[in-house]
């Protein structure tokens, strides 16, 4: 290779990351602006990776620009403006959606005031009034003429950034199966002609728990990537928690927005102590404590108490107090084990999902030994969802670990060690087959 081609070959992929960092860290506000545009989602898509494509044509040659989100901003608008002009039909469609737009009442202004108790509806405002694009698109995406699970999958694809396999892993649900559903939320915003913009005060609570699911789910992400070379996306998890303060700001009367930021912030206190030198995973029971964020498990622990005063406790920040019983504790043996499955019996038929039964059945058996807890375990060996869940199989072969039936233990972690989406995880899961 000549030094020419060497030098170009390096400024190839200079560039190539840097269109990669753009796209990571701002794809959903670029999206969101150009839904806000130009009203079609499947438009915004389509002309956001033509910029992309051509981000990586010019920058190697050019240099990258010095705003490069405000380039891949203005390349898609043109791109769409050019796609506007040729296709009539793209044009017809977006005349209705204006006519539509028109046609809708403007709504209210907002009170962020705080006035008010219990889970009240919060406040009403228009999409000038929220800080963030793509919070005015996750309430727009949570129309409800679409099915819940395919509104809050279209939301984190199309919205939040996260892949399809991504957002399969946060319903336990197959990759073909997501995508089927996204699409055929893409395909009713269409057909049914769906406006975007942010609902009334009177639609507000309907939308709401979509709205924070997403945010949720864009977190959880964060926490435990689905796949990679990190345990931790720092960046999302950071993203959701940004996302999450100003939901809380603006309906500071919704208790449930107080409680998933509460969770968030007692849950990410923790990142530091998570990952040891190497970027291995560091259970709960051996991290130092040392390393937790104080500060914000105190700004957790307020939250929590807004979140569970003033009515009943919804499931946030059920999740949140369950937290911050780990955040208090100065270690394993000395957290409130009995109070946790008592919460967990609370949150149970508040969220009757799985992975809460499996994390019930987990601080059962903190309280009451591996025994009790593997028999709750077992008893959801037939749920499909958990069938192909790493945490499942693993909580498993701990228990049974600890109970001496290290054969059985070893075949448990054969078996998460197929279905680890990280490299930090395969490498843990090694060393536990080795002991």
């Amino acid at each position: 290779m000549s030094p020419g081609e060497g030098v170009l070959l390096e400024e190839g992929r200079v560039a190539a990351e840097a269109v990669e960092a753009v796209f990571r860290e701002e794809r959903g506000l670029l999206l969101a602006s150009l839904v806000r545009r130009f009203g079609d989602l499947d438009l915004a898509e389509e002309v956001t990776s033509e910029a992309i494509e051509a981000a990586l044509r010019h920058w190697p040659a050019e240099g990258v620009p010095a705003r490069p989100g405000a380039w891949l901003l203005t390349t898609a608008r043109r791109r769409a403006v050019d796609r506007l002009r040729r296709d009539q039909a793209y044009a017809a469609r977006l005349a209705v959606l204006a006519a539509d737009a028109e046609r809708a009442e403007p709504a209210p202004a907002p009170d962020v005031s705080g006035a008010g108790s219990g889970s009240g509806s919060g406040a009403g405002f228009a999409f000038g009034e929220l800080p963030d694009e793509r919070l005015q698109l996750f309430f727009t995406c949570t129309h409800p003429a679409l099915a819940a699970e395919d509104r809050t999958a279209l939301t984190l694809r199309c919205l939040a950034g996260l892949t399809t396999p991504e957002v399969a892993r946060a319903f336990l649900l197959p990759t073909v199966t997501m995508a089927q559903r996204i699409v055929r939320a893409k395909k009713k915003i269409r057909e049914a002609r769906i406006p975007f913009r942010v609902p009334g005060p009177d639609e507000l609570p309907e939308r709401l728990p979509g709205v924070l699911q997403v945010v949720y789910s864009v977190f959880t992400e964060g926490y435990a990537a689905s796949s990679g070379p990190r345990l931790q996306r720092l960046d999302l998890a950071e993203e959701a928690i940004r996302l999450a303060r100003i939901l809380h700001r603006l309906l500071p009367a919704e208790r449930e927005s107080a409680g998933l930021l509460a969770l968030l912030l007692l849950v990410h206190a923790r990142r530091d102590a998570r990952t040891g030198p190497q970027g291995e995973p560091v259970l709960l029971e051996d991290q130092d404590r040392g390393r937790w964020d104080r500060p914000m498990i105190e700004e957790g622990r307020a939250l929590v108490v807004r979140a569970l005063t003033g009515g009943p406790a919804g499931p946030y920040g059920v999740q949140a107090a369950i937290a911050a019983l780990h955040d208090e504790a100065a270690d394993v043996a000395a957290t409130d084990w009995p109070q946790i499955v008592a919460l967990y019996d609370v949150l149970l038929p508040l969220t009757p999902s799985p992975v809460v039964a499996l994390n019930r059945a987990v601080a059962v058996a903190m309280r009451d030994g591996p025994g009790a807890g593997l028999a709750l375990l077992d008893a959801l060996a037939g749920e499909p969802r958990l069938r192909a869940y790493p945490p499942y199989v693993v909580a498993r072969g701990d228990l049974l670990g600890r109970l001496g039936r290290d054969g059985e233990a070893a075949a448990a972690y054969r078996e998460a060690l197929e279905l680890a989406g990280t490299e930090p995880e395969r490498a843990a899961l090694r060393r536990k087959l080795g002991e």
